[in-house]
């Protein structure tokens, strides 16, 4: 990865973590120097509750959550707090970090009629073979991902109206600023004032002791001064925007397939 990275201009390439951040706290720490040559770093990680957006967060045996894997934390910070800590306190990348919570991702839940659309297509364009609709292969195998955790979600989280998205978020943040397919976050007070934030990882912990009640894998922020540069974390989105891209993007790739004789 530092190779291809070190192999574009300056200040273009994005890094988007999905997982664990252990590997890409490494690549910083091996290759110092690609933290001031990359364009910017997007995470789906973390969870800051306290009503940082109007998200439904869940609730496990009647206790209100913040985290999806613990009370406290989301999964990817958990599994390492101190490579998520690295990077979200990192002098150069902190400033050009993109961090997507669970705050976040829950704002956006692949309800019934999501699923139709991705499904069928918008309902203007629902394929219809002897009466009975039909999907790709690929809608399909994606609508198949994204509710594979529905159970879960509505049982023991009591989320209902459908699963939330989660790694699409953060790849869908780094279209800020390109025609066609930007999708606008919100990461601004009343009066344009941009919010950008101090994150802490709490270290302190082992996963077993997370899962008993600890604070291990917390991600705790603190709202910067105007004009000071920070980790960019939004409130929210355009939900609606974001979803027709998605579905732009599955109209081209069946075109695409059905071009190449596939179903």
């Amino acid at each position: 990865m530092a190779s291809a990275l070190s192999a574009t201009p300056k200040s273009s390439a994005w890094i988007v973590a999905t997982g664990a951040l252990t590997n890409v706290a490494q690549l910083f720490q091996q290759h110092p120097e690609l933290a001031s040559h990359i364009k910017g770093l997007s995470i789906m990680g973390g969870a800051i509750g306290n009503g940082f957006t109007n998200a439904p967060m869940g609730k496990v045996d009647d206790q209100k959550r913040i985290g999806n894997w613990s009370q406290w934390a989301e999964f990817n910070i958990l599994v390492d707090p101190e490579a998520s800590a690295f990077l979200l306190e990192h002098p150069v990348l902190a400033k050009k970090t993109t961090l997507i919570p669970l705050d976040v991702t829950h704002l956006v839940l692949a309800t019934q009629e999501v699923q139709d659309m991705l499904n069928f297509g918008k309902p203007s364009m629902k394929a219809v073979i002897d009466g009975e609709k039909s999907c790709s292969t690929l809608r399909r195998m994606l609508v198949d991902l994204l509710t594979f955790f529905a159970k879960t979600y509505a049982d023991v989280f009591g989320i209902v109206a459908g699963p939330p998205l989660h790694d699409p978020l953060a790849v869908a943040a780094i279209f800020d600023g390109i025609l066609g397919v930007e999708i606008p976050f919100f990461d601004t007070l009343e009066g344009g004032r941009r919010e950008r934030y101090d994150v802490k990882v709490v270290t302190e912990g082992t996963h077993e002791e997370a899962l008993a009640g600890a604070q291990t894998g917390r991600t705790i922020v603190t709202l910067l001064p105007e004009g000071v540069e920070g980790v960019k974390i939004p409130r929210g989105l355009d939900v609606s925007r974001f979803w027709d891209i998605l579905e732009e993007c599955l109209v081209q790739a069946d075109e695409v397939n059905r071009c190449k004789g596939v179903s």
